[in-house]
């Protein structure tokens, strides 16, 4: 895969992130808002998973400098671009890159250098789509990263993700709104504690994304969190998602 030309640049240039060319899968606001989501505690693991070119754990170990940071990502050329951002952002040494498919069996997920109960956050932002209902992007990558090929593909990787989580660990993901009630129903059993933040373009539209936190092994209720609205009447960031784009 042929990186775009110019790296993009994050919070007022102080990532860099090589991307594959537009029209093909790259990081955006849903990377961000994952990335400003959950905060990890300094000395922590955190494992980003279907990390792609690596926006959401990179942002995390450049905002907490105390902390470890796995990238998982299945296809080759996507992680060789996560590796080429690791040494562009000088995170060499507390970021890493593990090529592995989530959805393969544990032991395959063993032999990729995956450890279970060894993260103590979890970030990620799976497939929005499951199965024949949605019409495919003609790029493969980005078909690839938008959809599952089974309709029990959600069910799958939140497993996978539990298996990572230490005992206690927290997972914190993005989805589209309406896929609530599925992201919790994969998560029951295996995350508590859950907290969802709506995400609203604007403050008179329906949400269109929930970012969605919970705690490993936790029997704590629910909580439904105060909305986050990205953008102003004129169409400007509104102050806190300007905020947490780096941009005040």
């Amino acid at each position: 895969m042929t990186p775009a030309a110019e790296p993009d640049r994050f919070f007022g240039g102080r990532l860099t992130l090589h991307q594959p060319p537009r029209g093909a899968h790259r990081a955006g606001t849903d990377a961000v808002l994952l990335a400003r989501w959950i905060a990890p505690e300094p000395g922590e693991t955190v494992a980003d998973l279907g990390a792609a070119t690596g926006a959401v754990g990179l942002t995390v170990a450049h905002l907490v400098p105390e902390c470890r940071a796995v990238l998982v990502e299945r296809d080759p050329a996507l992680a060789a671009l996560a590796r080429e951002n690791v040494v562009a952002n000088s995170l060499d040494g507390r970021v890493s890159v593990i090529e592995a498919d989530l959805l393969a069996s544990g032991a395959a997920r063993r032999a990729a250098g995956l450890v279970p109960d060894s993260a103590d956050l979890v970030l990620t932002n799976p497939p929005f789509f499951a199965g024949p209902g949605h019409r495919p992007s003609p790029d493969a990558g980005r078909a690839a990263a938008h959809a599952f090929a089974a309709e029990d593909g959600l069910e799958a990787w939140m497993r996978a993700c539990a298996d990572l989580a230490r005992p206690g660990g927290r997972i914190g993901l993005i989805h589209r709104a309406d896929a609530l009630p599925a992201c919790l129903d994969a998560l029951k059993g295996r995350f508590g504690d859950c907290a969802v933040r709506p995400v609203h373009a604007r403050a008179d539209r329906p949400a269109i994304r929930v970012l969605i936190a919970g705690r490993k092994g936790s029997r704590a209720p629910f909580r439904l969190l105060p909305p986050l609205v990205l953008q102003e009447a004129d169409g400007r960031f509104t102050p806190e998602a300007a905020a947490l784009h780096g941009r005040i």
